[in-house]
């Protein structure tokens, strides 16, 4: 990368907020520097415009753009149709260095893959890399933690450090797609098909960078990555204003609802943003988003034994979703350190399944992929040590 991007520290330093209390929502972001500007951040012609502006060729910014996301180049001796004594240089505006990462760990046969990342002040995140038979997708982190504050969820439990920006999200697939493209996941070169914002952090609470990230891992190169919306899904507790601000986008991802309980009693704690807006109007704005988009929600319901798993819940459940136009995601709860709660009973787990099922309910029992290296859903800590 460029000798002008800022360096990033290698020694553990860990940027954490206190931890928040049971049901306390973290929504104000604490104000910190921000990251360095990438051309990830910019429209293509913002890019133009950060060259000119710097007394650069205009035109360069589209070559930079295309070796970015069309050749996913790292390096600026790679650029070849740019002079050479201008490379660090240009490479120091346009594509500063964001991620720097100090861990990878992997499962599956090596097909999975989680990345433990340093953000530029320090702060860390995580990204799983999951390498199917017909697809690769990337889990990504949006927040350097979490102000949602689940009780169930890793990452909720450590609170939120801050936002992360368009450019740093979307380094996170670029260096999937790159580790990919170059043969360095097993299975040999292949591509990255999919993103899901399900990784750290509430993306709907970011909805800015989120959006800006949809935007560049959608567009066309060179101006963005050429994922097709329709393999990008954006998940969110319940954040009614946002999904309606989501549905005037009009952008056709898939919208993942986590709802984990189909009651107001119970998910006031399991998800304490429901003290906010409950089960009915999270529903009704999910409904609304799939009658614009014409894309099915995905419901989004992590099992936990004794807790959220009684057949009359699945009932409640099937009832409140027959005839829309939604699937169940049914996630096995995964371990966290210190939670008192664990996965559902294999019996419990089919009976609910079998329930819905009864009501018309497509639902698929999530696979949970990464769980003994802490990747799976609702594991993510970015933990240093």
């Amino acid at each position: 990368m460029s000798a002008e991007a800022p360096e990033t520290p290698l020694v553990d330093v860990e940027i954490a907020p206190k931890p928040p209390r049971p049901g306390e929502l973290t929504f104000s972001v604490p104000r910190r520097a921000k990251p360095p500007r990438h051309l990830a951040d910019l429209t293509s012609a913002e890019r133009k415009a950060a060259l000119t502006e710097l007394g650069h060729q205009g035109f360069r910014a589209a070559q930079i753009s295309k070796h970015y996301f069309g050749h996913l180049a790292d390096d600026p001796a790679a650029w070849t149709d740019v002079p050479a004594a201008k490379r660090e240089e240009l490479a120091g505006i346009l594509t500063p260095k964001l991620l720097t990462s100090i861990r990878e760990q992997t499962a599956d046969a090596g097909t999975t893959v989680k990345t433990l990342w340093r953000l530029f002040d320090g702060a860390t995140v995580e990204s799983v890399l999951m390498r199917y038979r017909d697809r690769t997708t990337m889990c990504v982190s949006s927040q350097a933690g979490c102000g949602m504050n689940c009780p169930f969820c890793a990452t909720g439990q450590a609170g939120l450090t801050r936002n992360m920006s368009t450019g740093e999200i979307v380094e996170q697939v670029v260096a999937g797609a790159r580790a990919m493209a170059r043969g360095q996941v097993a299975g040999g070169p292949g591509r990255v098909s999919n993103v899901v914002f399900m990784g750290m952090g509430e993306p709907l609470a970011n909805y800015k960078a989120v959006i800006g990230a949809v935007r560049r891992l959608t567009e066309p190169v060179p101006d963005g990555l050429g994922l097709s919306a329709r393999h990008i899904t954006v998940s969110t507790v319940g954040l009614v204003p946002a999904i309606e601000k989501l549905t005037a986008e009009g952008i056709p991802v898939t919208l993942a609802v986590s709802l984990h309980a189909p009651d107001d009693e119970l998910r006031d704690t399991l998800v304490p943003v429901n003290t906010r807006w409950k089960v009915a109007e999270v529903l009704d704005a999910a409904w609304r988003y799939a009658a614009t988009t014409k894309r099915r929600v995905s419901i989004e319901y992590a099992l936990i034994k004794d807790i959220n798993d009684q057949a009359w819940r699945a009932d409640r459940l099937g009832r409140m979703l027959r005839n829309k136009l939604a699937h169940v995601n049914l996630i096995p709860l995964n371990p966290t350190p210190g939670s008192k709660w664990t996965a559902s009973r294999p019996q419990d787990e089919a009976e609910f399944v079998r329930r819905l099922e009864d009501w018309g309910v497509p639902v698929t029992v999530r696979d949970t992929r990464g769980r003994d290296i802490d990747g799976a859903c609702g594991q993510l800590a970015a933990a240093v040590k």
